[in-house]
């Protein structure tokens, strides 16, 4: 019995995740981490093999993933130092300020173009608002028509 309970809840939760994994979100979530992964990776390039050779031969023909600090194992003199390797840091910190300066980019032509969105529904809407209906103009047009039959007061007064 234990077996067809286990079964019966395979087959609930394999239900559940195909209806999960069929829905449109995650497929563009699953499209938005590849493409994230590959430029992640033309980033990561970008730092490694174009940015920082050129710093590195400002400083003397240094290789950024060469700068290391060796730290002698003191208590274990048989085991190899102990390696710091910070220049692969920089490298790292590079990769993270360009990722963060495209983000901020691209977050920032996303709050202008929503902004451009939103002032362009507001324009709209105020062109809407200055279009009459059909029924109002009419009713204007029949306005029009009476005050130009209706005698003026003041002569009727005089």
């Amino acid at each position: 019995m234990k077996i067809l309970n286990s079964c019966n809840f395979c087959k609930k939760f394999c239900k559940e995740f195909k209806e999960f994994a069929l829905q449109g979100n995650v497929f563009e979530l699953a499209i938005g981490i590849i493409i994230g992964t590959a430029f992640a990776n033309v980033v990561k390039s970008l730092v490694e093999d174009i940015i920082t050779p050129p710093f590195g031969l400002l400083l003397g023909g240094v290789d950024f993933r060469d700068l290391t600090v060796e730290m002698h194992n003191f208590v274990y003199q048989d085991q190899p130092p102990v390696v710091i390797r910070y220049g692969k840091f920089i490298q790292e910190l590079i990769y993270l300020l360009i990722i963060g300066l495209v983000l901020f980019f691209i977050i920032k032509s996303m709050n202008k173009l929503h902004g451009l969105a939103i002032k362009r529904q507001l324009e709209e809407g105020m062109m809407k608002k200055q279009e009459l209906s059909n029924e109002v103009k009419v009713l204007l047009e029949i306005r029009d028509i009476l005050i130009k039959q209706t005698p003026v007061i003041d002569e009727i007064m005089l």
